[in-house]
């Protein structure tokens, strides 16, 4: 995490500044605008190294800055009958009276110029190339259409464009010396900059820690072919998590003995160079997500691109209105939807029956119904879901038990999602059994395994500082005992974790809750304590000890004439 390189947070720091004197003082607007440029910079640089390992490696590469580009504004409008010929003679025409040469459009080429030559050349070419990027049919170009480039003076880009050289070198020198996924640490750089939004926590939208992404990836295990989504995916962090978990085990899968734990002990890799391209096709189309908020569907876009997703599947929609009616799609869903909110009630899905406008429910639902029969879901909520006495609620822990397998539940310390807010959050992981329109002869659900998370390897405090102490927290201990789950051994209910049998959640008393606290035995440590009279000794000779040497004629007054008063009393 960003907060144990002080460097490079003091880095962005800088950068935030230079945005707010500059006069772009909205948050999000500056990550915008930031990620804008971070993506021109990344792009520049991965398309260097895929050339030079292809020239290594001997495959044939096609750079993204080859040939000429034509603006959108300059080309030849088609009537869409001409012949292949005629279009091949369109474009070249295009090109020759408007082509721009692509190579000028690079970081490493513009950085170079004086700064009004370089803030018209970024807004009036480089920009309107990126929005261009994968061709006015893809997806990118349809979200970007609204983009626009507002950085107002020409300082303010030169200072930024120096910036991001500079937290880029430092990023660079701590992937060697640290052996940190460079992806990662950009990723940090990513989160640490949407941490700022001033409006984050609204509406229940937390940012979720990397950790945590990896930690549920490792439960779910996605695997290449998988089509794996998010309903509510913001800045894209689920689909990277799953994206990097696919990519790390078909390199273990290829032999490859040079991947590192990263600080939170998982291994990860986002190289996906060693992918033949049947598999690089076949991810490509694994990973779908969606938001209501169409600058997070942009910055997420670009979060994916800038790891090596070429063309991501994010789009804006609301899945929880009646313009979603995606059903059964879905090998597996990651997602930590938002936590408090309510929909319009005339808006809500037709095939969402929860009789509720509660978005943390409604999500739920809507992600068991996103699920194929056999696909599986790790999502997170807040812990009220596991106990809330409305009808909505247990209606929904009672679909869960008895339509899915629910294979764990996860207490998380309150901590987790500090700075936003120090809401207690669980970890849902369930397998769908039954379909809706199926009728259920059992309940997929045998046992439930519970699982207290006390710590995660981050102080719980607004800093989530690393805890060098235990930097690995309770992740992998997790991990390791829900592997090894069993019914027969998992019965310690003074433990931080045992399995617990279905019926017995079904009892009336206990109304479907699914708390970890409602099946735990507290175990009461008996505690020995001296005679009064001993202890009253003690407090008195603390007192007396306090007392400074003038003061001791003062001893019968006060709080010691009280306790030496008592201890005549008593004997």
């Amino acid at each position: 995490m960003l907060q144990n390189n002080p460097e490079l947070k003091s880095q962005i720091d800088q950068l935030w500044n230079k945005f707010w004197s500059g006069g772009i003082s909205n948050p999000l607007t500056a990550i915008e605008q930031i990620t804008y440029l971070l993506f021109m910079k990344r792009l520049d640089e991965l398309d260097q190294k895929k050339q030079a390992d292809a020239e290594w490696t001997g495959e044939k590469y096609t750079s993204k800055f080859d040939g000429l580009w034509v603006p959108p504004e300059y080309r030849t409008k088609r009537s869409g009958r001409e012949s292949p010929v005629e279009l091949v003679e369109i474009i070249a025409n295009d090109q020759r009276e408007h082509g721009i040469a692509k190579t000028s459009l690079r970081w490493s080429e513009f950085k170079h110029m004086q700064a009004e030559e370089m803030l018209q050349h970024v807004q009036l070419r480089v920009f309107p190339f990126l929005k261009d990027l994968n061709g006015s049919e893809s997806n990118f170009t349809h979200h970007m259409k609204n983009a626009v480039f507002i950085i107002p003076k020409p300082a303010l880009l030169v200072e930024a464009v120096k910036t991001i050289d500079e937290i880029f070198e430092v990023m660079e020198r701590d992937s060697r010396e640290k052996g940190q996924a460079f992806q990662d640490i950009q990723g940090d750089v990513y989160e640490y900059l949407l941490s700022e939004i001033a409006t984050a926590g609204k509406n229940g939208q937390f940012r979720t820690p990397r950790h945590i992404i990896k930690l549920m990836a490792d439960l779910v295990q996605p695997q290449l072919g998988h089509r794996i989504a998010d309903p509510a995916c913001g800045s894209g962090g689920f689909l990277l998590g799953a994206y990097q978990y696919i990519v790390t085990q078909l390199a273990i899968k290829g032999g490859s003995e040079d991947l590192a734990t990263d600080e939170d002990g998982f291994v990860r890799t986002s190289v996906a160079a060693a992918l033949t391209e049947k598999a690089q096709s076949v991810l490509q189309e694994s990973l779908w997500g969606y938001d209501i908020d169409s600058t997070m569907v942009r910055l997420g876009l670009m979060n994916l691109m800038m790891h090596g997703i070429d063309e991501p599947h994010i789009d804006y929609k609301d899945t929880l209105s009646k313009s979603y009616n995606q059903d059964a799609e879905y090998d597996i869903v990651m997602a930590n939807p938002p936590f408090t909110g309510s929909i319009d009630k005339g808006d809500i899905n037709e095939n969402l029956h929860l009789a509720t406008t509660k978005t943390e429910l409604l999500f739920v639902e809507t992600i068991y119904h996103l699920l194929k029969k056999g696909g599986t879901a790790c999502v997170i909520v807040p812990q009220g879901v596991l106990f809330g006495s409305g009808g909505a609620f247990k209606t929904l822990r009672q679909l869960l038990v008895e339509r899915c397998d629910l294979k764990a539940v996860i207490s998380m310390p309150s901590g987790v999602f500090k700075p936003y807010a120090g809401v207690s959050t669980a970890i849902l992981l369930f397998t769908k059994v039954w379909d809706p329109k199926d009728k259920v002869t059992k309940p997929g659900t045998e046992h439930v395994w519970f699982y207290e998370m006390a710590v995660d390897g981050y102080s719980l405090d607004d800093r989530r500082q690393k805890d060098q102490s235990n930097p690995l927290g309770d992740l992998h201990d997790l991990l390791t005992r829900y592997r090894a789950r069993n019914a027969a051994s998992d019965t310690d209910r003074t433990s931080k974790y045992f399995m617990v049998p279905l019926n017995e959640i079904t009892e009336e008393k206990n109304n479907y809750d699914l708390s970890m606290s409602r099946y735990t035995i507290d175990v009461f440590k008996e505690e020995h304590y001296g005679e009064p009279s001993e202890i009253l000794e003690m407090l008195i000779n603390a007192e007396v000890g306090d007392i400074k040497a003038p003061e001791l004629s003062k001893i019968q007054s006060g709080i010691v004439r009280q306790l030496l008063e008592l201890k005549e009393m008593i004997g």
